[in-house]
């Protein structure tokens, strides 16, 4: 099956940094600002946004690859707003550009790459993984 997602598809998703998505409360640091894995999440959210909706009934996307720098922090009050780009598509193999703004200026770009999957077949290989495990 062929899939093309229009070109240079984009989508926004904001979040308000709270006391619940610091660094923290996440673990991955001791101050009390915008956590790097809430950032990756919100990046990763601005791409399925771009691109799920143009996908056959039964199809989503995953995440493969992930180089994000974050470049500021943001502290509490404040909302970080992610904007991905897509800029490339290889059959399955979708890249996008993802841009991170808090009020006060930029605070990470990525690149993101995504692969196309149909979800029975994706859970279905997921959940055989228990049995295997035994």
């Amino acid at each position: 099956m062929e899939f093309n997602i229009k070109a240079n598809s984009t989508a926004e998703v904001s979040e308000k940094c709270t006391e619940n998505n610091t660094a923290i409360k996440l673990g991955s640091g001791k101050s009390p600002v915008y956590a790097t894995p809430a950032l990756v999440a919100l990046m990763e959210n601005a791409a399925i946004n771009a691109c799920d909706p143009q996908l056959p009934e039964g199809y989503n996307t995953v995440g493969i690859a992930m180089n994000v720098k974050h470049v500021a922090a943001t502290p509490i009050g404040l909302t970080v707003t992610a904007k991905a780009t897509l800029i490339e598509q290889d059959r399955k193999k979708l890249t996008f550009k993802i841009e991170a703004h808090d009020e006060a200026g930029l605070v990470g770009e990525a690149t993101h790459d995504r692969f196309i999957i149909e979800s029975a077949p994706f859970l279905a290989k997921a959940e055989a993984k228990k049995a295997a495990a035994k």
